[in-house]
């Protein structure tokens, strides 16, 4: 886990979709997703409809938590909630269950970030209680 000396913005839950489950298991260091019972396939971000049928025959269920870097980038210009992480590697992982997800990539150096890596799930602490899914290489 990474912690963060400046406090930082904590999304608010189930403002559109009930995104509980995610948040709960967050908690418990497990990375949940929506699964299509339908299709048998994720998806990612949450949405109250299944992208695949249009149902709402939708669970959470855990993934490994591992994939590859599709696209990275480097954000080295400061903005609200960077105080004190700058350079920030951010990354779009493709999960090996199919789905892509947005994650900082912490522990490493910024500069040796590079598509094609293998990552595996993290937690980024934004509050006392609150963490939030970060990649790590493997």
């Amino acid at each position: 886990m990474v912690d963060q000396a400046a406090a930082r913005p904590v999304p608010k839950v189930s403002v559109y979709v009930d995104t509980a489950a995610f948040w709960e298991a967050a908690k418990r260091g497990k990375l949940v997703l929506q699964f299509c019972k339908d299709t048998n396939q994720f998806q990612h971000y949450p949405r109250p409809v299944s992208i695949f049928t249009g149902s709402r025959n939708l669970e959470w269920r855990e993934v490994s938590g591992k994939g590859v870097i599709y696209a990275c980038t480097v954000i080295r210009v400061p903005g609200p909630g960077l105080e004190g992480r700058l350079p920030l590697s951010v990354a779009t992982v493709e999960l090996d269950e199919g789905v892509r997800i947005l994650g900082n990539i912490v522990d490493t150096d910024p500069d040796r970030v590079s598509i094609g890596q293998r990552v595996k799930v993290s937690w980024d602490r934004l509050s006392e209680d609150v963490r939030y899914p970060a990649f790590r290489i493997v």
